[in-house]
């Protein structure tokens, strides 16, 4: 049976094995240290870990004992990495053999192309997450052993660093990581396993195969490396640059010079896909909200931990886009013409994102309309239910404030598009309308206007 699923419906199943079996572990007393958790809120956090987002109901710092905390940590570290991943990593480990069909998953996950060394890169992947993870964790370690032991800076460091790399965004500090907005090494180094996580394993591979063989033969870098590190480039620095603009009299209003840098320039990173925040999101304006928006809906790179629609996404029809009002048929990027099934997927995708994203959001304004506030002050519920809707497409995990207090319905709307955002919507729109393809009838063709 399992040999006829598309590699896109195994994925699919492998997550909701995993958010299963992690709320099932998350809803047992010792999981809590009142001894309790709704399911749907332990469904909703768990989700969240497995889909690395980083949406929370609950405090994880508090609410979670140990053992509970653990458990999140390790459905981060799998939801990053892939439960199909882990397996066949395994099985190769203990010398069982790997089926045909886990073979094409991990080519439809992390390849645009079908190649031999699949088996290299994974093995690749592995050492390389573990390596970054454990530098992270060591920089944070130390950072945080002036304000706690050892042991529990150690903890933190960990919990941190993995949380960071698989852009998870979750964090034990109640404030996230407000109160260290002025650290260079907690933002460097959060920042760092945040954008090294999220430009795709493909494109470490690429790079590291290419500073380690340009000596010895002449390597090319793939056309999907040299977009995404472009790309990625361009929205972190003109992310920053446009925040510290926009939110000069909001939400950076009373930091100083180096803050306000720092500040501007961590917002622009975990926004597309990883968040934790320096800064109270509920002081943003109008313009800085709609900024951080549209980077969640971009996302990170193809093959990474992240959400959204893909830095690959964007370029193709950016460049397509382009091409068309300058009257050029073909169009090219790098001295390399993209290809007409990519533009039509691009589409596609942006397409169906547009969809789920206006679905999901009009039914939150549907169920929420009644949804009380705390506070005097009516809040925008546009704005914050699209920002909350996004967030979870984009598997960011920023909030404005609206997760803690929404109902069981606006809960269970964004578990559906946190698994969309992190799965993608190609392969949760195959797992729902499945794979047949059809010939159908071909007509005559005729014009109309578009535009």
């Amino acid at each position: 049976m399992i040999r006829k699923l598309h590699p896109a419906t195994i994925i699919i199943l492998s997550f909701l094995d995993c958010i299963s079996m992690g709320t099932a572990l998350l809803t047992l007393p010792v999981s809590n240290t009142n001894g309790y958790i709704s399911f749907m809120d332990a469904l909703f956090t768990v989700t969240s870990a497995v889909c690395v987002t980083g949406l929370a109901i609950l405090d994880t710092g508090t609410h979670f004992t140990l053992f509970g905390q653990v458990i999140i940590l390790l459905l981060i570290q799998i939801g990053g990495l892939g439960l199909m991943t882990i397996s066949v990593v395994l099985f190769k480990f203990l010398g069982m053999s790997v089926s045909f069909q886990q073979r094409r998953v991990m080519q439809e996950t992390f390849s645009h192309t079908p190649r031999k060394d699949i088996y290299d890169l994974l093995k690749s992947i592995f050492v390389f997450s573990g390596l970054t993870e454990l530098i992270g964790a060591v920089l944070l370690a130390i950072y945080w052993s002036r304000e706690f032991p050892i042991s529990q800076a150690a903890y933190l460091g960990i919990f941190h660093s993995v949380s960071a790399f698989c852009n998870a965004g979750f964090s034990l500090f109640a404030a996230n990581l407000i109160d260290y907005k002025g650290s260079i090494t907690v933002n460097l180094t959060i920042c760092s396993l945040i954008i090294l996580g999220g430009v795709g394993f493909p494109v470490i591979f690429d790079i590291y195969g290419y500073l380690s063989k340009r000596r010895l033969k002449r390597v090319k870098i793939s056309l999907q490396t040299k977009i995404v590190v472009t790309t990625t480039s361009i929205l972190i620095f003109a992310g920053m640059a446009l925040y510290l603009i926009l939110e000069q009299n909001n939400s950076l209003k009373g930091l100083n010079p180096v803050e306000r840098i720092l500040a501007a320039f961590f917002q622009s990173v975990t926004a597309r896909t990883a968040g934790f925040n320096t800064l109270d999101l509920t002081t943003l304006s109008d313009a800085g909200a709609f900024l951080l928006m549209i980077l969640m809906f971009i996302g990170a790179s193809p093959g990474s931990c992240a959400g959204g629609v893909k830095t690959t996404t964007i370029t193709v029809l950016v460049v397509s886009a382009i091409a068309k009002l300058k009257g050029i048929f073909y169009p090219n990027i790098f001295k390399k013409r993209i290809s007409d099934t990519n533009i039509m997927k691009s589409l596609t995708i942006v397409g169906i994102s547009v969809f789920f994203i206006t679905l999901i959001f009009f039914l939150m304004l549907v169920t929420q309309s009644t949804t009380p506030f705390p506070g005097a002050v009516a809040p925008d519920r546009f704005r914050i239910y699209l920002f909350e809707v996004l967030s979870a497409f984009g598997t960011v995990g920023l909030s404005m404030g609206a997760t803690t207090i929404i109902n069981d319905w606006g809960k269970f709307l964004l578990v559906i598009m946190m698994l969309i955002g992190r799965v993608g919507v190609l392969s949760f729109f195959y797992f729902i309308a499945g794979d047949e393809k059809h010939a159908g009838f071909e007509y005559s063709e005729e014009s109309m206007m578009l535009g």
